[in-house]
């Protein structure tokens, strides 16, 4: 009988863990707001990118993966021009390693918008398991249209692909 009772509890915490760490939300909801502080102390919404296409790309400092990933991120938000696409940047470094955010930024000149979630609270929301790099694309009424975990050379491509199909359906 303990020993019955021993694997229920296992079995229960197995199901609330997995229901956690799938939490994220599904494809066709809304994306749930938020508001977070860029690198310049400023104030920034997703509210506020009503109408476009937003790419959120979730990533770190000490994330070899992300810093790869980065420099397609900005060629993408150069080439898409600001009018109607958006990249926003949240960076998952906490408190201590925070302070590394806007020097990297700015000694690889990228200029999209760069938010800290220093206590990772958005993080957590969107992607509790908290895979680096994981962006979540958004079509321009704020419907969360796809999500990729990881990255790897030539993801890139099909990422600017469905942005492109995002912008050319017009919603």
């Amino acid at each position: 009988m303990t020993r019955l009772i021993s694997m229920a509890r296992l079995a229960l915490c197995w199901g609330l863990l997995s229901w956690a760490s799938s939490a994220a939300w599904a494809l066709g909801e809304v994306a749930p707001d938020f508001t977070l502080r860029d690198i310049d102390n400023q104030s920034v919404s997703l509210s506020s990118t009503k109408g476009k296409v937003v790419l959120i790309s979730f990533w770190a400092t000490w994330c070899g993966p992300c810093q790869v990933e980065m420099p397609h991120l900005q060629r993408m938000y150069n080439a898409l021009g600001a009018n109607a696409f958006t990249v926003l940047s949240v960076s998952a470094d906490d408190a201590r390693t925070a302070s590394l955010v806007k020097p990297l930024i700015k000694k690889n000149g990228y200029t999209f918008p760069v938010l800290l979630d220093k206590e990772t609270t958005v993080v957590s929301q969107y992607n509790p398991a908290k895979t680096l790099p994981y962006s979540v694309l958004l079509d321009r009424d704020g419907k969360i249209a796809q999500v990729h975990q990881g990255y790897n050379p030539g993801d890139e491509v099909a990422l600017k692909k469905e942005i492109e199909a995002l912008l050319a359906a017009g919603n």
